[in-house]
C-alpha cells in the first residue's frame, strides 16, 4: 500500500511553511500526504498578519474523516493555536491508530511573534508530548519546554534530557539559533542514546519553513517504514539541500526549496 501521512498544522498563505511545507516536503518524499487544518493565517515571507483558529468541531470533523478512510503511518503536528485545539488532537490521537507522532512544537515566528497561547504550552508539555515519538524545537521553544535557558552544547543536552522525561522517546534539539557562525549543530537524543548532525552553517534568509520541513521529512520517511536514526539523517539531508539552493521569492525570509534534495540526488 502507498505510504500515507497527515499533517496537522496551520495553513501558511505564503506557501512556505505550515500544512503547505509539509504536503510539499510529503510529494517529494514519495508519500501521499493529508492534512487538518487548526488555522488559517495571513501570512507573507515578512510578516504574519492575522490568524483565524478553525471551530473546534471542524477540526475534529477533518481527523474523523480522514480516520474514516486512510491507511495512516505517521502523522506529525505544527500550529497548534492554544490548549482547547490542543486537547482535540489528544483526544483524537489517543484513539487513532496512526503510527508515530512527531511534535514540531511550533510556538513563535521568524519576527517573534507568539504563535500559540500561553496557556497551550503548558497542555503541550503535559498531554501532547507523552503522546510523542519525536519532537523537534529549535532552541527558543526548547528554553520554552525545558523551562532553562540553553547557551551551549551542555545546555542543549541538558534540555534535551529534561524534555525527555515529559514522556517523549526521541529529542531532537535543532541548532539554527545557536551563535555558532561557521555550523549548524542539531542534538539528538533517542532513547539512551544520542549523537549529533553538524553541518556548515549557509549564510541566507530563505529559511523560511525550515522545522515544518525538516519534521514533515522525519515523518515521511517514518511513514515508510525506515528507522527513525534513518528518517532523521535524511530529514537533515533534505533540509540542508533545501536551504543551499534558495528560490529567492519574497522580499523577507523566502521559503526553502522543496525540490532541491531531488535535483541533487536525483531521487
Amino acid at each position: 500500500m502507498f505510504p500515507q501521512a497527515v499533517t496537522i498544522a496551520g495553513s501558511d498563505s505564503g506557501g512556505g511553511a505550515g500544512i503547505q511545507a509539509d504536503i510539499k516536503t510529503f510529494q517529494e518524499r514519495r508519500v501521499f500526504g493529508m492534512s487538518a487544518i487548526t488555522a488559517i493565517t495571513a501570512q507573507n515571507t515578512q510578516a504574519i498578519e492575522a490568524i483565524h483558529p478553525v471551530p473546534i468541531d471542524i477540526l475534529a470533523a477533518q481527523l474523523d474523516a480522514l480516520n474514516t478512510d486512510f491507511a495512516i503511518k505517521a502523522v506529525k503536528t505544527g500550529m497548534l493555536v492554544d490548549e482547547a485545539h490542543i486537547a482535540t488532537v489528544v483526544s483524537k490521537l489517543k484513539y487513532f491508530d496512526w503510527g508515530p507522532l512527531i511534535v514540531d512544537p511550533v510556538m513563535i515566528a521568524k519576527g517573534g511573534a507568539p504563535l500559540v497561547s500561553e496557556g497551550a504550552i503548558t497542555t503541550i508539555r503535559q498531554a501532547l508530548l507523552p503522546l510523542a515519538s519525536i519532537v523537534t524545537p529549535n532552541i527558543p521553544e526548547a528554553e520554552v519546554l525545558a523551562e532553562m535557558p540553553i547557551e551551549s552544547a551542555t545546555h542543549m543536552e541538558k534540555a534535551a534530557k529534561k524534555i525527555q522525561k515529559l514522556g517523549v522517546k526521541t529529542v531532537i534539539m535543532k541548532g539554527g539559533h545557536s551563535e555558532d557562525k561557521q555550523e549548524s549543530r542539531d542534538y539528538v537524543l533517542d532513547g539512551e542514546t544520542s549523537f549529533w548532525l553538524t553541518t556548515k552553517r549557509i549564510d541566507t534568509k530563505q529559511t523560511h519553513g525550515t522545522g515544518c520541513t525538516f519534521s514533515a521529512c522525519i515523518t515521511a520517511e517514518l511513514a515508510k517504514g525506515a528507522s527513525t536514526e534513518y528518517a532523521i539523517r535524511t530529514a537533515k539531508t533534505f533540509i540542508t539541500s533545501a536551504i543551499s539552493h534558495p528560490l529567492g521569492i519574497g522580499h523577507g525570509h523566502g521559503p526553502t526549496n522543496h525540490w532541491a534534495h531531488r535535483k541533487e540526488f536525483q531521487q
